[in-house]
């Protein structure tokens, strides 16, 4: 028996089980998926067997405390992928060993959603290289220690796929791969209960088709055409997609829009069972073909919503999924000063498994959605429509005094609610207002993202603290122009990053902070995701505190972090015996620190207090 076949058998009849319950005992179909999992083993190459074995010895690789990650547009980093490789030496000075690629598949010009509008599965965007060039970026990442994720748009296609094509010339076959209709009848009633996805600028969820003279489900925008994963031809084929990015040297698949795949009339067609029987398949055929691959579920909901999408200890399903929740709650913090809300929702994160790993980040390259936990805040009289209101007119700079500057997008006044966008530094008030207070705010909310449990991924830029970028409205592409996602995808500026070592200028100054807090948390095994996370009581709403204890073998480490949402100073008092038998050395400045007198603890504004136990 060969390491295929061992892989196989040792999954193969819950595989078989999960597959006949989900089409029917559809024994062809089945048959089929296994042999293709034996060709995409075949197709894979010595160098990535080799890391797949390493990585099966040591299953958990990536929930320490030495992955930093970072996500970019490669055409906004380096223009190409042959510029990203020859820029590999900035990624590793940053400390990074996750490079997250944004879409670069094919996509049609003018109507790609940033990417996200696949026409060809195994194509580079020709501007960005090709699939030889994105192979050999990969086996220099790896050579250097770097893995490397890429967005799989699981959920739709683009109606210029080869699939699309042939659907719309009316072959039955290819029309089955996504949702067809004859007449509106059976659309309407899916409407009934289908939120909007995008409901200013692209209302509805379905498009006719002049072509073909069908109306066909396209749940994000007209030109994307969901998938219809109850036939097993779609979910065999695209499984084979993922996989040949992970032949590709993709070391973490980002399943995209995971929740949306199943659909059935009568409902939201959101986070369905018969999801996560497809979610656990796929983690099984990544085991069998290419278990040093990891999946990364993109969940972007409330916490009840995204736990499930871990599977359980027994039977699991993403390897990661992203804490959308406590980035939104991070920068609710920002805008009321008040950590209350964000003291609730680490309670929820805390009590998880520690096998659970969180992708945790201050912003992507979408928008900021206001999903918190409405019904605890209405414990404080705050009104959902009202709050969300505020939190955009203060990130927009349009209320008091705020210096953050950012922009809203899909705004639907109508509902009393829109997405926020903007980069951490303009959010943070570097862009119009008091530079010293921005930057010490842009410094403490990093320190706060590299405290949590998980792994932490910058956006390219954030490190020097780029602004926003308004250019896209003068784009000649009106898809573009009206995004205001872009005012936070903008060209990386190499001018700027060649000041990171200059400690007067706004860039010099995160970058150091950023990058010294980075090395810290790479060599203390405290941050490890395997330590004990607690609350610590600060006796004051606008300071959050948190502790971390890691205690294994011989090894064992104490953390107190402390961290001052408002501008002015704060005074703290803890239950956590700072005059006892431990001493606590300053991670930043390595000094012994000492509390007041009193025994108090005093932060300054937007200021951070990281305390090592020497034990």
């Amino acid at each position: 028996m060969n390491v295929f076949e061992a892989r196989l058998a040792r999954h193969y009849d819950e595989l078989k089980w999960l597959y006949y319950e989900l089409y029917g005992s559809d024994k062809q179909a089945f048959d089929y998926f296994c042999s293709m999992l034996r060709k995409c083993w075949l197709e894979r190459n010595d160098l990535l067997r080799e890391l797949d074995d390493a990585r099966e010895i040591v299953p958990n690789w990536y929930a320490g405390n030495d992955i930093i990650g970072m996500m970019m547009y490669t055409e906004c980093f380096a223009k190409d992928l042959k510029g990203i490789k020859s820029h590999l030496d900035y990624v590793q000075e940053c400390g990074v060993s996750y490079l997250h690629l944004m879409p670069l598949l094919d996509t049609p010009k003018g109507r790609s959603d940033g990417g996200y509008a696949v026409s060809d599965f195994r194509k580079v965007r020709p501007d960005l290289g090709t699939m030889e060039d994105l192979a050999d970026l990969s086996a220099e990442c790896h050579s250097r220690g770097i893995s490397v994720c890429l967005d799989f748009v699981m959920n739709h296609t683009s109606e210029d796929h080869d699939w699309a094509k042939h659907a719309r010339r009316g072959e039955k076959e290819y029309q089955d791969r996504y949702f067809f209709f004859d007449s509106w009848e059976i659309p309407n009633q899916f409407e009934q209960n289908l939120p909007e996805v995008f409901p200013t600028t692209a209302p509805g969820n379905f498009t006719f088709n002049e072509e073909s003279g069908k109306v066909v489900m396209t749940t994000f925008y007209p030109y994307q055409w969901d998938l219809n994963y109850r036939n097993p031809v779609v979910f065999n084929d695209m499984t084979e997609n993922m996989l040949y990015l992970c032949n590709q040297g993709i070391d973490i698949i980002r399943l995209d829009a995971v929740p949306y795949i199943w659909k059935t009339l009568g409902t939201n067609c959101r986070n369905l069972p018969q999801v996560h029987t497809l979610v656990r398949i796929m983690r099984m055929a990544a085991e069998i073909v290419c278990p040093g691959t990891l999946l990364l579920g993109e969940v972007v909901m409330e916490p009840s919503k995204v736990v499930p999408y871990f599977g359980t200890v027994e039977k699991p399903e993403c390897n990661m999924l992203y804490n959308v929740t406590t980035m939104a709650s991070t920068w609710h913090t920002v805008a009321t000063q008040d950590t209350r809300l964000m003291k609730h929702q680490l309670e929820s994160v805390f009590a998880l498994p520690k096998e659970y790993v969180f992708l945790n980040y201050l912003r992507c390259h979408d928008d900021i959605g206001w999903g918190l936990d409405y019904p605890f805040l209405r414990t404080f009289g705050i009104d959902e429509v009202a709050h969300k209101k505020y939190l955009n007119d203060y990130f927009k700079g349009d209320f008091r005094d705020s210096p953050s500057r950012g922009e809203t997008y899909n705004d639907a006044p109508e509902l009393g609610d829109a997405r926020m966008c903007g980069t951490t530094a303009s959010l943070c008030g570097l862009e119009s207002g008091n530079k010293e207070m921005a930057i010490r705010l842009d410094i403490m909310l990093h320190a706060f993202l590299l405290t949590q449990s998980g792994i932490p991924v910058i956006y390219s830029g954030d490190e020097i603290g780029q602004l926003n970028d308004y250019t896209y409205h003068d784009s000649p592409d009106p898809d573009k122009a009206a995004d205001s996602r872009y005012v936070h995808r903008g060209v990386f500026h190499w001018e700027n990053a060649a000041k990171r070592n200059d400690l007067t200028t706004p860039e010099g100054k995160i970058f150091d902070a950023v990058h010294a807090m980075l090395k810290l948390r790479d060599s203390q095994a405290v941050f490890s995701n395997s330590a004990d996370t607690w609350l610590i009581e600060t006796g004051n709403d606008h300071v959050l505190g948190i502790g971390r204890y890691y205690g294994e073998k011989t090894q064992k480490e104490k953390m107190l972090a402390f961290f001052n949402f408002s501008d002015e100073p704060q005074t703290i008092t803890t239950n956590e015996n700072l005059d006892g038998i431990f001493k606590y050395r300053d991670m930043i400045t390595g000094y012994m620190f000492k509390p007041e007198t009193s025994g108090e603890i005093r932060l300054e504004g937007f200021g951070f207090l990281w305390l090592l136990a020497e034990l």
